[in-house]
């Protein structure tokens, strides 16, 4: 399902004196949280964080943000989760993010009318990322997330298509 307002990080501190946090980016990379000039605080958009500055610093992401000019107020923002807005991310065609996925309904490629279960998380591998599989009876299966076996992804639509892997699933040979 695709959602308007995206969790972007965690405060995870302080930075110096001035005010300047570092956020803990849960995305790609650093420099994609860098990009933007408004976050929110909350997953409806109903307050806003002005971007004064964004710099990646390692792993994480250096930001100052408007109101927020001393080591006090920032040790108050730890533990906030910023969100984004996705309409201000600029993503490719087909593109999607992975809060997307999650809830999507599973279904085979050769046999539309099977389904597999709903995806209930992603684990990145390095590799490619993995993910998981809830079926109706509980069971979680995993799945590479590579082009042989994802066939079609419509987070607009709350489906995924797959051919898995043989073996994956019980009724496989």
């Amino acid at each position: 399902m695709i959602k308007e307002y995206l969790e972007i990080g965690e405060i995870v501190g302080t930075h110096g004196i001035r005010g300047e946090i570092r956020l803990n980016p849960w995305c790609d990379s650093p420099d994609f949280v860098s990009k933007f000039k408004t976050l929110y605080y909350d997953s409806n958009g109903s307050c806003a964080a002005q971007i004064k500055t964004a710099r990646p610093h390692g792993n994480i992401v250096l930001l100052t943000i408007d109101g927020i000019d001393s080591v006090e107020k920032a040790q108050k923002m730890r533990g906030k989760i910023l969100y984004m807005k996705r309409s201000d991310a600029k993503l490719p065609k087909g593109s999607y993010f992975i809060a997307e996925l999650i809830g999507c309904t599973v279904y085979d490629a050769d046999n539309p009318e099977k389904v597999y279960g709903t995806l209930s998380d992603v684990s990145p591998t390095g590799a490619n990322d993995v993910w998981h599989i809830k079926s109706e009876n509980g069971r979680e299966y995993l799945i590479p997330a590579i082009p042989d076996v994802c066939v079609e992804t419509d987070v607009a639509n709350n489906r995924i298509v797959i051919r898995p892997l043989k073996g994956i699933f019980d009724d496989e040979d």
